[in-house]
């Protein structure tokens, strides 16, 4: 296997779930691996699809599992659809459908939301729909969100992910099987901000400095993880950790730059060339 591409590298982006921990269940190595990056001279950033939580939110729950984190070492697909909607959107009317994390996220970055924290709605005209993994849906969001796009709301979603994996081979549905429940409903399609779309590996290059070809994508989702170091022209690290295996990579028309057996693995691959 020639390294060389890896070792390069100066900043790398990890999913979380699947790649370091598993629910509650930290994968062996995983804390070893970014305790040690900075004495390899690599810098680290925690990438999630994940927007049913936010960053601070995510800054709790890794400290609590053992690993290292500051502010700086978080990026969620929530905050980069916050940065979207001030980009792209600016002054929009929002309605969300998502957690009260989200909700939260959102307003820290001056979105104009027309509904509060607990779901209630003022029932406006609405310029964007915005659809999360929403862990606290209930059916009258869906309705809400469903009328707004009939109306022509822009549709955008946080993440495209069909579920979100848990232990003893469980998994949640993710935002983007909400997403197709809500496209078979109103006839609009989302524009997804996060994983596999580039703009979230751009704007932490943009953020850091260092060019999209130093930065190493590592994660356990071809079309997610993957796809988006291959859009943003990254160096990609696919870990069978978690939801895919290796006749799911065989059958992928593009292939990773690495296949790993794990975050250990990398782990052992950046000592020995140190």
């Amino acid at each position: 296997m020639d390294t060389t591409a890896l070792l390069n590298c100066e900043l790398f982006l990890f999913d979380m779930d699947g790649t370091l921990y598993l629910g509650d269940d930290v994968y062996e190595g995983a804390v070893e691996l970014m305790e040690d990056l900075p004495r390899l001279g690599k810098r680290y950033i925690y990438l999630t699809n994940n927007s049913s939580r936010a960053g601070t939110d995510y800054i709790g729950r890794l400290r609590r599992l053992g690993f290292p984190c500051e502010p700086e070492n978080v990026f969620t697909s929530g905050m980069a659809t916050g940065e979207y909607l001030q980009q792209n959107h600016p002054g929009a009317r929002v309605y969300l459908a998502g957690t009260k994390a989200f909700y939260r996220e959102l307003v820290s970055y001056g979105i104009d939301l027309v509904n509060d924290e607990l779901g209630h709605t003022d029932v406006r005209d609405v310029d964007v729909v915005v659809q999360g993994f929403d862990t606290e849906l209930v059916y009258e969001k869906l309705d809400l969100a469903c009328h707004f796009l009939r109306r022509g709301a822009t549709f955008i979603a946080a993440n495209p992910d069909w579920v979100c994996p848990m232990p003893a081979d469980e998994v949640l549905p993710d935002c983007g099987s909400i997403c197709a429940l809500l496209t078979a409903s109103s006839g609009v399609k989302p524009f997804y901000i996060g994983k596999p779309n580039r703009a979230m590996i751009d704007v932490i290059s943009k953020m850091t400095g260092i060019p999209n070809e130093r930065i190493c994508a590592v994660g356990d989702r071809l079309y997610t993880d993957i796809a988006v170091a291959q859009n943003a022209g990254s160096v990609s690290v696919l870990v069978l950790s978690g939801e895919t295996t290796r006749e799911m990579v065989d059958a992928a028309e593009r292939q990773p730059d690495y296949i790993l057996a794990d975050v250990a693995e990398l782990h052992r691959i950046l000592k020995e060339q140190a």
